[in-house]
């Protein structure tokens, strides 16, 4: 019964904090610490959490992340999001719930340059809400499509999750995982359609008009700066000729550059964009450094090790051991923000699926995906919570429409979880 009361103080103290309005960062960095006690006095366990925090952001492949967060910030400012919509506009348009299928394929694309799901939640709401209301379309379907959809940003390369990811598994290939998101990522934005034209035809909301070829080729040459984006990161990263590090600060460069060319950013503006990017910035960091002395002080007490001993009693068939741990991440994801979660659970997680034979490319993938899930629901859903706040509506308003777009969501986990092939068919292609 001893070696149980670590995880108990873990787990309850973790559940108190949140329960009483502490933010993540500090509920988890103080839970550390109080599991940590249970072991060692109160002062060098006090030093041990805080050595962990700062040796944990003591990586050369996290200072892609601020660099990331402010191409993310230029690109919302700089007037590539109205590009990607035109472009979307013109592709599916015309088709039934056409507007709520522009917002997930422009979100899919801001998602893939900007790699931030909060930014393409904000960036598409403002712009498409408002349109999608004119037409006709309840505000409360809009912002559902426009949460959902903002998700496939974080599979979609390049992003920041996927490097939180490799940092946690002990530098799986970034290159590797980049690639490997682009099939689910494709995925799941197809899956979402689908619901959305459902719904749209069921509701009878009014079709658009079809673009012409001329204005479809027009609308893709505006965009091609936007998309060449993709292809100097990516391309960059898979070739080798740069790190997933200085492809983030090629990308603040690119997206400087076509701001500036697009007039939509000043150096006047600049300022506030650093700002800004500083704070988001911060508040993944101090969200990495205390999930790190997490990950550390349950490495610490063996709970990894007693929690996939408990999880291979179960069962050793991989079917199962998948089912059981998208459950468990489904839920975690309810109550905890994405990036401790990666770097707490990867560590516990991945040595079982590993035994199983499972790729931890797969692995990574299959965690990403699920996690966004959480992204999208309450209480600590963030994406949600900007998206709702951006359609200025309630939580409450959006659940009903929002639900079949999660079962959507969910759909295309299990497909992912269960054909291997949709998250490492690329990644082989490369020899990664």
């Amino acid at each position: 019964m001893l070696e149980y009361i670590p995880v108990l103080v873990l787990v309850i103290s973790f559940l108190c904090l949140l329960a009483i309005g502490t933010p993540v960062a500090w509920s988890i960095a103080i839970s550390s610490l109080l599991t940590m006690l249970v072991s060692i006095p109160f002062m060098p366990a006090l030093t041990t959490v805080s050595q962990r925090m700062a040796t944990g952001l003591d990586s050369f492949a996290l200072l892609a992340i601020p660099f990331f967060v402010l191409s993310g910030q230029l690109m919302n400012k700089g007037g590539i999001a109205h590009r990607l919509i035109a472009f979307a506009k013109t592709l599916v348009g015309s088709l039934p719930g056409g507007l709520a299928l522009i917002n997930v394929i422009a979100a899919m694309l801001m998602g893939a340059i900007a790699g931030s799901a909060m930014a393409s939640a904000s960036a598409m709401g403002s712009i498409l809400g408002p349109e999608m209301e004119k037409e006709g379309y309840s505000k409360e379907f809009g912002a559902a499509v426009n949460i959902t959809s903002a998700t496939t940003g974080l599979i979609i390369p390049p992003s920041n999750i996927l490097i939180v990811y490799s940092l946690a598994s002990g530098g799986v290939s970034i290159a590797a995982l980049f690639l490997a998101g682009y099939i689910p990522g494709i995925l799941t934005g197809l899956m979402l359609m689908i619901v959305a034209m459902i719904w749209a035809k069921k509701k009878k909301y009014k079709l658009g008009r079809r673009s012409s070829i001329k204005e479809v080729s027009k609308t893709f040459f505006d965009a091609i700066p936007s998309l060449f984006l993709l292809v100097v990161v990516i391309g960059g990263i898979v070739s080798g000729i740069f790190t997933a590090t200085e492809a983030s600060a090629i990308a603040v460069l690119y997206t400087f550059v076509l701001g500036v060319i697009y007039k939509e950013i000043s150096f006047k503006s600049l300022p506030q964009i650093l700002l800004d990017s500083s704070v988001t910035t911060a508040v993944v960091m101090l969200l990495i450094a205390a999930s790190m002395s997490m990950s550390w002080v349950m490495s610490f007490e063996n709970i990894p090790q007693d929690i996939s001993a408990s999880l291979l009693s179960i069962s050793d068939n991989k079917i199962i051991i998948l089912l059981i741990i998208n459950l468990l991440l489904l839920f975690v994801g309810i109550f905890m923000d994405m990036t401790p979660a990666v770097l707490i659970f990867t560590p516990i997680f991945l040595p079982v699926v590993t035994k199983l034979g499972i790729d931890p490319i797969h692995f990574g993938i299959i965690m990403v995906l699920n996690l966004c899930v959480g992204l999208c629901t309450p209480p600590v859903g963030s994406v949600l919570f900007v998206g709702v706040g951006v359609a200025n509506t309630t939580i409450e308003k959006v659940i009903k429409p929002l639900l079949p777009l999660f079962l959507a969501m969910i759909l295309a986990l299990f497909l992912v979880t269960y054909i291997p092939e949709l998250s490492l068919w690329l990644p082989s292609l490369f020899d990664l």
